[in-house]
């Protein structure tokens, strides 16, 4: 091995040439490639669990429902059925406004001596004021009110009973003027094992009528 006379290493030999590192370029424009590549997949990712972060059945969800359920609860005590009119309660139906004041049943015969009517079963007496709450006079007539029984059944007013047998009937034929009030009773052949439930009372034998409880 010869000696480097310009540049002698030590003990006495030459030193190695230096070496050239060469770096290419290609090399490192593909880990550059990988680099914005990896950016890109992770951003996907990222912006796809947005995406169905947003549309999964999470807190906006929730948030949505509640404003149903709270009107489904307002529904169902909205829609709850008022309390019936009963015994002592003013209702309206047309130009008239009415009273039930009182309630008889189980009687079995109304009137005195040639004036007296028996019931085929039991009569019912419904005591009750009727008022003309109207502009003009309007007959009241105890044929337009119905007695209903706890089947739904309705029964007709016995008329000719009430007009012989109770004297202070007023309820047949009889016209009130505006302003009016009169006391009348309405008389009802029914059977013995009757079970009252209400009585639809009328301004006129067309009128939609109202229903008044007489059940209790």
């Amino acid at each position: 091995m010869h000696n480097n006379p310009q540049n002698p290493g030590p003990h006495g030999y030459a030193q190695p040439y230096p070496q050239t590192v060469i770096v290419q370029k290609k090399g490192g424009g593909c880990l550059k490639a990988v680099l914005i590549g990896t950016a890109v997949l992770i951003g996907l990712i990222v912006l796809g669990t947005i995406i169905s972060g947003g549309h999964s059945g999470g807190t906006a969800t929730t948030v949505a429902s509640a404003p149903d359920e709270k009107s489904t609860d307002e529904k169902t005590k909205s829609g709850d059925e008022p309390k019936r009119a009963g015994v002592g309660d003013i209702v309206k139906d047309g130009k008239f406004a009415f009273k039930i004041t009182k309630v008889q049943k189980g009687l079995s015969q109304v009137g005195e001596g040639f004036t007296v009517s028996k019931a085929q079963g039991q009569y019912v007496l419904v005591h009750l004021t009727v008022k003309n709450i109207g502009d003009e006079a309007q007959m009241f007539s105890d044929s337009a009110q119905k007695l209903i029984d706890g089947k739904d059944r309705q029964f007709e007013a016995d008329s000719g009973a009430a007009a012989l047998g109770l004297k202070d009937s007023n309820a047949f034929l009889n016209t009130i003027n505006p302003g009016n009030a009169v006391n009348g009773i309405l008389l009802f052949d029914v059977p013995k094992n009757f079970q009252l439930k209400a009585v639809e009372l009328h301004d006129s034998m067309f009128s939609d009528g109202v229903t008044v409880s007489l059940a209790g």
